[in-house]
């Protein structure tokens, strides 16, 4: 994983709507990020990689709660119906094949789906991993640990791992 520079694309040599749609997933169907991010402006320093994450990364951190815990909720489920159905992000897809969540048998998947629903009645919230390089019994320790967090922890949890995955997308253009 490279902090450098952008690979396929030149953030400050865009117009607003370019920018949109080329960073619009970069925090799950949550385009406003991108749209901000923009509108405080982007310069010849936001082309590294890691200071337009921190950019980033700042809207969401300095965002209301409510704006925070409805980019929360637009992330689906692991190894939940969206996947099933074939309706994730492109992103969501990839990172969740990536992590072998599409291996799982039938007892795992059944674990993963006890467990987000038993996170949701908690929370109120999806589990959200940054699923990247873990395998899909990591995540499932992962989960049997962090249901006993705090619901103050663990929206603070997911709000970092959100970041994490901003920048692993970030990081794949």
């Amino acid at each position: 994983m490279s902090n450098g520079r952008f690979q396929h694309c030149t953030p400050n040599e865009m117009d607003r709507n370019t920018f949109v749609n080329t960073f619009a997933d970069i925090y799950e169907h949550s385009s406003w990020v991108a749209e901000k991010a923009f509108d405080q402006g982007i310069n010849e320093l936001h082309n590294q990689i890691s200071v337009l994450h921190e950019h980033m990364a700042g809207i969401l951190n300095n965002s209301g709660h409510q704006a925070q815990l409805d980019l929360i909720n637009a992330h689906p489920d692991l190894a939940g119906k969206a996947a099933i159905s074939g309706e994730l992000t492109e992103a969501s897809t990839s990172e969740q094949s990536g992590a072998g969540i599409h291996e799982c048998n039938e007892q795992e998947f059944m674990r993963f789906t006890e467990l987000n629903n038993a996170y949701k009645d908690k929370f109120q919230f999806p589990f959200i991993m940054a699923v990247k390089g873990s395998n899909r019994h990591q995540i499932l320790a992962a989960f049997e640990t962090r249901i006993h967090n705090s619901p103050e922890l663990e929206f603070e949890t997911a709000l970092q791992e959100i970041n994490k995955i901003a920048l692993f997308r970030l990081n794949d253009m």
